[in-house]
């Protein structure tokens, strides 16, 4: 159910930014007078784009909110552990920091392979 919700959420999203993306540019802002056909105007208001932009953000805002109840009222989830680096034990208080190091305090040549690189 969440999930499904969740994808209806996305593409109300998107319809409602193709909405916001096609309607004309007027400018100004809506304090600034401007023409009378603007915003504000009876023609403004019933236009299609304008009626369809309120419509989606409504249903934004509901299925945020619904969401948000569902997300929080989701019984057994807990946290995802399962990319979670795996603790290495502290070393004794006794024990070297480093167990290859030799007893004159060098540490062992490692040999893994690798080529030196040339300077």
């Amino acid at each position: 159910m969440f999930t499904f919700l969740l994808v209806v959420h996305a593409i109300i999203a998107a319809l409602l930014v193709t909405v916001i993306l096609m309607q004309k540019s007027e400018g100004g802002g809506l304090t600034t007078g401007g023409s009378p056909s603007g915003l504000m105007s009876a023609r403004g208001a019933a236009d299609f784009l304008t009626r369809a932009t309120a419509i989606l953000a409504g249903l934004f805002i509901a299925m945020s909110i619904a969401l948000a109840v569902i997300a929080a009222n989701r019984g057994g989830a807990s946290i995802d552990t399962s990319l979670a680096r795996p603790t290495t034990p502290a070393p004794a208080a006794g024990a070297p920091a480093n167990p290859a190091a030799q007893p004159g305090g060098n540490p062992a040549p490692a040999d893994n392979g690798a080529v030196p690189l040339a300077r």
